[in-house]
């Protein structure tokens, strides 16, 4: 029982580096048993158990980690860092973190309490709901969860769960995490950029706090460079053995993946076979694609054969799985459409006996030279394909699309080495203020993509002439949005556009608000986008999308969610604007700058908006060289096209394109077109950008056509009367332009 397994580690000295054998802790589990008939209460409440306790109780023993129990305890009783591997079934996510909690109670928590980092805040919210059930306590009071716009915990909560990015925000006003005695960080074996930041701070950070502890969860084995980063030597590794049958087929067809992996999920359910499916893709287009195919397909099945229902999960995007009922379930086949990194998203699904894998991920690699991302798509890792051969549970089936002697990469490519890594930058001279002046990284990032960074900090006047943060760059790592939205919105302070700013950077920050539409209601939509649309550009349409959501919000006669369906806008996203908006007012508010009132729709306002933006993103202006649509970007001379959904995307050259503008996104690889667009005139860039970035950029038509409007006395003259001596030119009086004070 639980009371037994929270009195075993009752002993004094686990923090103090003393260490009990399991031979003890017995002996202290059978002199407290007789107690245990008497009263059995909850160590973290004080209330007795329920008998739901119980129940679950029974299942979590079933579980593989439960084997590894009184291995783990002892390991962490004995040193400070423990690296636990296994897959997600294992209980891995669920149960590490309650025998963490038990042995902070065991020292009544004079060390801290606990806190588990997930990538995703769909995975830490289920996780914590789950937990709080298992261990008979309430949600949001002993344990809790903290993700971004949502914090569901109070200053008794025990147990955290968090994810990695809002635990890096808690570091910069606790940078040595004072208020934690034991850091969990799950799904270390995605690499992601947050994930690999937390863990080399966390390395200085241990050697300043000896009573830390941290536990390192990963789906895979680790690698020795991650075994041996906390350490010399190799650290303590843990493996938790789940024995699942499964068997394996691989598909050696010449057929393309998706129409093989949309044939066996047809065939899977015309068999007697039950189960659930997961399918994993590589794209969104695929899935989206894949979703309507099984939709049609659907509806020509028999009755007898059951319902098909197509599930989308898209990765790191906020949403449930639906829940069947038991009678409907027998009836109901899912088919969870998804891809790469999504495996640890289905720990809670015990229906699931199908698993088919396309065996490739895309991925983004930023390319410092352009300043953009390119789409690579590459194998999945050995790690991933054992993840995913586990989805299949107890006696299921794993179809590999792929032949058996495919080579597969050992482990994930680090994301810190194909990433813009602006904000980490940013973030990391924040923590040198701070006092961690050293981020162990286990992979260096590109170091091009580092001097990038550095350069960009310094155009934003983030850095001073040391390479520290400025006062400036201090209050832009204040604001939970990029680098150049965050000096942006600091702009927009001196011109009195606050309000419109925040929502331009709310809905920008946001996932996407457009939905995709269908075939058939391509027309239809692009109508009624057409309601929105400003004419000086995308970021005055989100705007007017964003005021339209909110007048809708707040007549007691209009349905949302309907509202949102008929325009085709994705309400979930909406509603995280809205958040985002409140949470951005507030932090500028916190730090004493000026929000003004809302002016939208005047000429001043439009013109103040524009040069906030440039304040921010004069690195992103693009000009139409040759009035056909052919955008030249000044900052890495590449030529590309307005995306169809914009609003001057839809507009030929004839009904008149922008000349000058300025862009939030080049997406090169997928279709070279620049999203999300407002036009701006020359002599506003002139205004906001700063003179040595102006000077920097590389020599062309454009830069010409600026520079004599920078200069346009000095530029006559040369082209009129060469100067005659060097006396003459510097007594030649020069027109220059006022700059923006923010620069």
């Amino acid at each position: 029982m639980m009371a037994q397994d929270i009195n075993s580690f009752t002993g004094e000295g686990y923090f103090a580096r003393k260490s009990h054998s399991c031979s003890d802790i017995e002996a202290w589990s059978q002199r407290d048993k007789e107690c245990d008939d008497i009263l059995e209460l909850n160590g973290f409440d004080g209330l007795p158990y329920s008998s739901r306790f119980y129940t679950l109780l029974r299942e979590r023993k079933e579980l593989p980690a439960w084997k590894a129990k009184m291995d783990f305890m002892d390991t962490l009783a004995k040193g400070q860092f423990v690296n636990v591997s296994g897959s997600a079934k294992t209980g891995r996510s669920s149960q590490i973190p309650q025998w963490c909690a038990e042995f902070c109670l065991s020292v009544k928590f004079q060390h801290g309490v606990v806190v588990c980092t997930q990538i995703h805040a769909q995975q830490a919210v289920d996780l914590a709901l789950r937990v709080a059930d298992e261990m008979d306590v309430n949600i949001g009071h002993e344990v809790g969860y903290s993700i971004p716009l949502e914090n569901c915990c109070t200053n008794d909560t025990i147990l955290r769960y968090s994810t990695d990015d809002m635990l890096l925000r808690e570091m910069m006003s606790d940078p040595l995490l004072e208020c934690y005695g034991i850091v969990i960080v799950d799904q270390a074996h995605q690499r992601t950029v947050s994930t690999d930041v937390l863990l080399g701070l966390l390395k200085d950070i241990t050697l300043q706090r000896l009573e830390l502890r941290v536990v390192v969860l990963t789906a895979a084995e680790p690698q020795p460079k991650q075994l041996a980063h906390f350490s010399v030597s190799a650290g303590p590794s843990i493996r938790l053995h789940s024995h699942v049958e499964v068997e394996v087929v691989h598909s050696c067809t010449g057929d393309s993946y998706f129409c093989s992996a949309l044939r066996l999920v047809l065939e899977i359910h015309r068999s007697t076979e039950e189960g659930d499916v997961v399918v994993f893709l590589v794209t969104t287009q695929e899935i989206d694609l894949a979703h309507s195919i099984l939709c049609h397909e659907g509806y020509s099945l028999p009755p007898d054969q059951g319902e098909l229902l197509p599930v989308v999960v898209y990765p790191g995007q906020p949403g449930k799985l639906p829940i069947l009922g038991e009678g409907e379930a027998r009836r109901t086949r899912r088919v969870f459409l998804t891809s790469s990194p999504n495996e640890d998203f289905f720990w809670a699904v015990g229906s699931i006996s199908f698993v088919i894998d396309a065996g490739l991920e895309r991925r983004y690699v930023y390319k410092p030279s352009i300043r953009t991302n390119c789409v690579i798509t590459h194998p999945i890792s050995r790690g991933q394909v054992e993840s995913r051969r586990q989805l299949a549970g107890p006696k299921g089936k794993f179809f590999c699309l792929y032949p058996e002697n495919r080579q597969l990469p050992v482990e994930t490519r680090p994301y810190i080495m194909e990433s813009d890594i602006t904000s980490t930058v940013l973030f990391l001279k924040r923590m040198e203020i701070a006092g961690l002046r050293h981020c162990h990284f286990i992979d260096r990032p590109d170091p091009a993509g580092l001097m990038q960074a550095m350069e960009e900090l310094d155009y934003l006047a983030a850095l001073d002439n040391d390479g520290n943060l400025s006062e400036m760059g201090i209050i832009m790592s204040e604001l939970p949005v990029e680098p150049q939205m965050a000096k942006a919105l600091l702009a927009s302070c001196e011109f009195d556009c606050v309000s419109e700013v925040v929502i331009i950077a709310a809905m920008i920050t946001a996932p996407v608000c457009f939905m995709v539409p269908f075939v058939n209601r391509k027309s239809e939509v692009t109508q009624s986008y057409m309601k929105f649309q400003h004419p000086e550009g995308d970021h005055f349409t989100l705007i007017n999308i964003y005021k339209a959501f909110k007048q809708c919000q707040q007549d007691p006669y209009c349905n949302v969610e309907k509202w949102c369906g008929d325009f085709s806008l994705n309400h979930a996203a909406l509603l995280m604007a809205d958040a985002l908006c409140a949470e951005l007012t507030d932090t500028l508010k916190r730090i004493e700058l000026p929000v003004s009132v809302p002016a939208f729709g005047s000429r001043s306002n439009t013109l103040n908006i524009k040069r906030a933006l440039l304040a921010g993103f004069f690195m992103q202006v693009a000009q139409d060289v040759d009035g056909t649509g052919d955008y030249f970007i000044l900052t890495t001379e590449h030529v590309a096209q307005i995306h169809p959904l914009s609003g001057y995307g839809a507009k030929s050259p004839k009904l008149g394109l922008p000349e000058w503008v300025l862009f939030h996104e080049h997406s090169f690889s997928e279709d070279n077109c620049l999203r999300i667009v407002t036009h701006i005139t020359p002599e506003q860039f002139v205004q906001m950008a700063p003179q040595y970035y102006f000077y920097n950029l590389p020599k062309s038509k454009s830069k010409d056509i600026l520079q004599n409007i920078l200069n346009p006395r000095t530029s006559q003259y040369q082209e009129e009367k060469p100067p005659t001596s060097e006396k003459e030119e510097e007594e030649e009086p020069q027109e220059t332009y006022d700059l923006c004070v923010i620069q």
